[in-house]
């Protein structure tokens, strides 16, 4: 629990072991009928399975904790146990609960003592490079609690009034200044302490984990994404992710 005066976490030292976790436990009813999205092939292999090892590429990262369907467990053991995987890394596989923030703190639970730097990241976003996975932990290394990836908007955003009715047209309201604004991806990286207390009182709906962090009155800081972090919601994402896959297949031997 924390307490009204909202210290600041000391900086992390560079030493710090790092695990992640994955919350895997939505359907992803976006994508349409079927497997729920994280198992949804990409190049023939599930997508967990991709961002599973876009974590473990990196080399900081030596636990992975993925957060299968509350009664998916198994499945999901069985599937990453299908597949290679780095032998360096160690893998753990935990029911989840009802909601991402349930999930993300059932993986949190699970964490054994001795991991310092915690990235919690979006089983739909397969493709994000060991880059920007490793820019993340060294701003978390450099003593941030919170660290995002994140882009500029290419396109102007408009703030708007909800219609009351889906398809209507909605009044614009503002339009905010783009300059100041940024696309978020994942892995969004934390101090565990940080992270922990923020699951442990932050109340109410939340789209992020860093956004938690922000209400204990601590400071997130953003460092580049990149445009291969995409997330994969819609069918076309999946055309695109398929595309990107392919492009690195032949270029790197990926």
């Amino acid at each position: 629990m924390s307490d009204d005066s909202r210290p600041s976490p000391p900086a992390t030292p560079a030493a710090a072991r790092t695990a992640a976790v994955i919350p895997a436990a939505g359907r992803g009813v976006r994508l349409g009928p079927g497997a729920p999205k994280a198992l949804r092939a990409l190049g023939g292999t599930p997508m967990l399975i991709h961002a599973v090892r876009a974590m473990a590429a990196s080399r900081a990262v030596s636990l992975v904790v993925v957060v299968a369907p509350p009664d998916g467990a198994a499945e999901v053991k069985s599937l990453l146990d299908a597949h290679a995987l780095p032998e360096r890394t160690d893998f753990l596989v935990v029911p989840g609960g009802q909601t991402r923030q349930e999930s993300v703190k059932l993986g949190l639970d699970a964490l054994p003592p001795g991991y310092d730097i915690v990235l919690v990241h979006d089983a739909a976003r397969p493709l994000v490079p060991v880059d920007t996975v490793d820019a993340v932990i060294e701003a978390v290394r450099e003593g941030a609690p919170a660290v995002v990836p994140a882009l500029p908007l290419a396109d102007t955003v408009k703030q708007v009034e909800p219609a009351a009715t889906p398809g209507e047209p909605e009044p614009v309201v503002a339009t905010p200044e783009r300059a100041l604004l940024r696309a978020v991806q994942t892995p969004q990286g934390f101090d565990r302490a940080t992270l922990v207390r923020a699951h442990e009182t932050v109340t109410g709906e939340v789209t992020d984990d860093a956004g938690m962090v922000e209400q204990l009155g601590l400071t997130v800081v953003a460092v580049p994404g990149h445009e291969e972090a995409f997330k994969v919601t819609r069918p076309l994402d999946l055309v695109l992710a398929e595309a990107v896959l392919a492009r690195r297949r032949l270029n790197d031997g990926f």
